[in-house]
């Protein structure tokens, strides 16, 4: 649930200078400029231990053996592969290469590339010809619809597999992505169990460089790949490094717009403010689904 709300800027105190009456010198503490190192870093060792084991245990209460993930090529996906081989050794962690037409080739051969340095099983279906196909019903379809599409059908495929290896689908979709609603819901959203998810952006790649995923990988710019040319960060409006010390004072610290700025400042009001809409319009995809509630005295008069 995200609070909205927040504590009140601390007044200046009773005894304003210039009041009249005996005269102590007063010193003006004006508010800490915080580098994003102090609040946003992680310890990568403990960080990979807890979340090996939170794996195991969650496979364990299902009676599971195998875990099922997309493999991307890209860094969220990546680190789940790492985490996984460390959970349940190579053979019992499946990554799942699924592009799409306009998946770029780099993208493609940076997934085979973790599938081969992991020694994982991995898998690749081409989800080009079941999308076109249904979409040459709706030629006006946008890139958006295109792209919830396939994300969509990425994630069946996925839960098809994990009920043919006797899996479970691990989701890599991180913190700051689900703070700002960018996944598509029933997509890359619908993950069973998502050890990430606590995880800013920005300490994902503190884990990852910790866990020694390739250079390439970490290097290159995050993007869902939907459409050609997309980036997380020109589609978002901000980069990472920008709204995650931002969505840390407001989830985490239940700060005010006014506080973080006075916490941020080199970030512009207007990056602050553009963030917190951002995860207010998105609050839906936060919650569960609706079930109806019928009074007893509807239910059974």
């Amino acid at each position: 649930m995200v609070r909205t709300g927040g504590s009140q800027p601390s007044g200046t105190g009773s005894n304003p200078v210039g009041a009249i009456g005996t005269f102590e010198k007063t010193e003006i503490i004006q508010p800490k400029e915080v580098n994003m190192k102090e609040i946003l870093n992680i310890n990568p060792e403990k960080v990979r231990d807890f979340l090996v084991e939170f794996l195991r245990d969650e496979l364990k209460k299902a009676n599971k053996e195998v875990a099922i993930f997309g493999m991307s090529g890209g860094v969220d996906s990546t680190v789940i592969g790492y985490l996984c081989k460390i959970a349940f050794g190579r053979s019992n962690t499946c990554g799942i290469i699924l592009p799409y037409k306009n998946t770029p080739k780099i993208s493609v051969d940076h997934a085979y590339l973790v599938g081969r340095t992991l020694g994982i099983r991995y898998l690749r279906f081409n989800v080009t010809p079941q999308i076109d196909y249904y979409f040459k019903n709706f030629p006006q379809a946008d890139k958006i619809r295109i792209g919830n599409k396939i994300a969509r059908e990425r994630m069946s495929i996925l839960y098809d597999l994990s009920y043919h290896f006797g899996g479970i689908v691990i989701g890599s979709s991180n913190k700051s992505e689900i703070y700002l609603g960018y996944g598509t819901l029933f997509g890359d959203l619908a993950w069973l169990i998502n050890p990430i998810g606590d995880l800013f952006k920005t300490e994902i790649y503190q884990l990852a460089e910790f866990l020694g995923v390739p250079q390439e990988i970490l290097q290159k710019k995050p993007s869902a790949e939907l459409w050609e040319g997309q980036t997380d960060e020109d589609e978002l409006g901000f980069t990472y490094r920008e709204s995650d010390p931002i969505l840390y004072y407001y989830i985490e610290k239940n700060m005010t717009p006014d506080e973080i700025s006075n916490q941020l400042r080199d970030i512009k009001k207007e990056i602050i403010y553009k963030v917190i809409e951002q995860v207010r319009k998105t609050d839906f995809k936060r919650k569960p689904p609706k079930i109806a509630k019928i009074p007893e005295e509807i239910k059974y008069s």
